[in-house]
């Protein structure tokens, strides 16, 4: 079984790493830095940490002027906040001006749980990827976290990188490949293609081994970069298995589900069924209850995969 680890465990580890290796890294949170885990770089970096407190678009300001400096600048709070509050300034900002900030935000998707609805942010990704220049990592795991950090301090400009607040599996390790832009197919198939982003992956594989018993073979795709996404690979696998699931912890609209559809109307249409959230709110409930309740579990992507084959036939 799986060592069950969270995101944001992963990004505030990465932090002190890369820390350590460039005096130039700052961090910036709005009072939540103990549950982002930006906080762990405090303990050891307490002069290139700020908490700016409860003023999310005066972190932002704040961070594209130290970005104007050189500095390369990590700013984190709950995703809801981190993209909601400070839009105009990520816009106008960060993202006009291209500034070296990377936006961490943790408690992304319907698996905040407790907190519900106001704390659900199911919309980030959508408002996120469009705005240009900005690039868009929903990262699998704990071990796909720490291989995000490392790529982005690499390249100059905007990220804005969704974590999560549960612990997930960890189903990748420091050998699996990852490059910013590029998916990764982790189970070949021929008959539908699944493609999941962040930690939905867990699910779209256990659906595929599910679909093996029923003689169906799932293609199982995970894209970690919604933006730029890798059109080449989704159609390839699209082209091959005729139809595709897409499946994310996010509203369909303006997510994954978009995007991959956007590639495909282009170059390969098929039938596509998107697994996510319907237009709706979040509801406060255990994880895995409203992974349930909002049809997103391992028999809906059965389902939806057994639907999506009916249409191509």
């Amino acid at each position: 079984m799986a060592e069950l680890k969270g995101t944001r465990d992963g990004y505030g580890e990465a932090l002190i790493e890369l820390g350590e290796k460039d005096s130039n890294i700052v961090v910036l949170d709005a009072d939540l830095g103990s549950s982002t885990r930006a906080r762990k770089f405090a303990t050891k970096f307490p002069e290139r940490y700020f908490n700016v407190g409860v003023a999310e678009q005066n972190m932002i300001g704040i961070a594209s002027g130290l970005a104007c400096t050189g500095k390369t600048v990590f700013a984190s709070t709950f995703a809801i906040f981190a993209t909601g509050r400070p839009w105009e300034q990520i816009r106008n900002s960060v993202c006009f001006s291209n500034l070296n900030v990377k936006i961490v935000a943790s408690h992304g998707g319907i698996t905040v749980g407790a907190d519900g609805a106001s704390h659900q942010s199911l919309e980030d990704v959508a408002i996120m990827r469009c705005i240009p220049n900005m690039k868009v990592i929903v990262p699998c795991d704990y071990e796909e976290t720490k291989k995000t950090m490392r790529e982005i301090v690499k390249v100059k400009g905007p990220y804005y990188i969704r974590l999560g607040r549960a612990k997930y599996p960890v189903l990748t390790n420091p050998d699996t490949p990852f490059e910013v832009g590029k998916g990764h197919i982790f189970r070949k198939g021929k008959h539908v293609t699944i493609i999941s982003t962040g930690t939905m992956l867990d699910h779209a594989l256990k659906a595929a081994a599910q679909l093996e018993k029923q003689d169906v073979q799932a293609e199982v795709m995970h894209i970690h970069t919604i933006k730029p996404i890798d059109a080449e690979l989704i159609a390839a696998s699209a082209k091959k298995t005729r139809c595709v699931v897409t499946v994310e912890e996010h509203s369909v609209i303006g997510g994954l589900g978009s995007a991959v559809s956007e590639v495909l109307c282009s170059c390969c249409p098929v039938p596509v069924e998107r697994i996510g959230i319907q237009d709706k709110f979040g509801r406060s409930g255990s994880p895995e209850v409203l992974i349930k309740v909002y049809n997103m579990d391992v028999p809906d992507i059965v389902e939806a995969a057994k639907k999506v084959i009916q249409k191509k036939d």
